[in-house]
């Protein structure tokens, strides 16, 4: 290797290591992709990828390594988020590495081509993206969304209504199985109402979002018997994480906001939690009942 300064030394072999890591996910990718034009697509970056691995190696020499754990950690990803989720995760290492490329072209004259190719990786990938998922969030949110609130509310109130977490447990169950229902057959008919393609698929997701939500906030109360309000607490914090992630994943996926969205989902389900909370305390002094 020339004479380099030692921290561009250093840089230039992470560079090759995120470049054949870069051609092996993408590849992985391709290999699933059943549109074939995206197909093609992934399949030309990765050979950049590459092409700017094989220019590392001239001055560093070849890498031994597959790197098969990462690969493998992608290919999880994919398969329970979706590739674009994965591909933006990638592409946010990219920014950081086209930015050192920027850095070095004094030093490497090929550096500024790579920064090139480098934008162009991630402009074609938010032009190709189009995953089915991606184009019901709408619905998802939908879901989700009630199931917070309204279920949010419902344990809240029963939770000093009650003060039994298997009663609390059983009819959070109960109401939140049925209003899944409800929920999925409005969406379909609300669909179908505006002649829009696939209710059925809409209706699905708006469904499995909602009764996934119901199982995750009952949960505390099933397997913390004897103490409603520790189950409250668990469940409140439930509710934080499952704002936090879901908007964390739609702001990944969907390049929007992040910030905006999540704390006002959680001003809306904590805020009615509390009121649900004072409700059921003042109906427990009201009626003298103590279950």
């Amino acid at each position: 290797m020339n004479d380099y300064p030692l921290e561009i030394k250093k840089q230039m072999k992470a560079m090759q290591r995120d470049e054949l890591i870069g051609y092996y996910v993408y590849s992985a990718i391709a290999k699933k992709m059943k549109n074939e034009q995206n197909k093609s697509l992934l399949l030309r970056i990765a050979q950049q990828e590459k092409n700017h691995y094989d220019i590392w190696s001239r001055y560093l020499g070849e890498s031994k390594r597959q790197y098969r754990l990462i690969v493998f950690y992608y290919r999880i990803i994919c398969f329970f988020f979706g590739y674009t989720f994965a591909l933006k995760i990638m592409e946010m290492g990219e920014d950081k590495s086209k930015r050192f490329y920027e850095t070095i072209a004094d030093y490497i004259d090929e550096a500024a081509h790579i920064a090139i190719e480098e934008d162009q990786h991630e402009i074609e990938l938010i032009d190709m993206l189009d995953e089915e998922r991606l184009n019901y969030v709408g619905s998802m949110v939908l879901g989700l969304n009630d199931a917070l609130v309204e279920l949010t509310g419902t344990l809240a109130g029963l939770s000093f209504a009650l003060s039994d977490p298997k009663l609390i447990s059983l009819s959070g169950l109960i109401t939140g199985i049925a209003a899944s229902l409800s929920m999925a057959s409005s969406e379909y008919l609300s669909s179908k109402a505006d002649n829009l393609p696939n209710a059925g698929k809409s209706a699905l997701y708006t469904g499995v979002a909602y009764i996934v939500t119901v199982f995750l906030l009952v949960t505390p109360y099933l397997v913390i018997p004897n103490n409603p309000f520790l189950s409250l607490g668990i469940m409140l914090g439930i509710v934080v994480f499952i704002i936090f992630f879901f908007n964390f994943y739609i702001s990944i996926a969907k390049s929007i906001p992040f910030k905006k969205r999540f704390f006002s989902m959680i001003v809306i389900s904590i805020g009615v939690a509390v009121i649900s909370f004072g409700i059921g305390t003042l109906i427990k002094l009201f009626l003298g009942i103590d279950v």
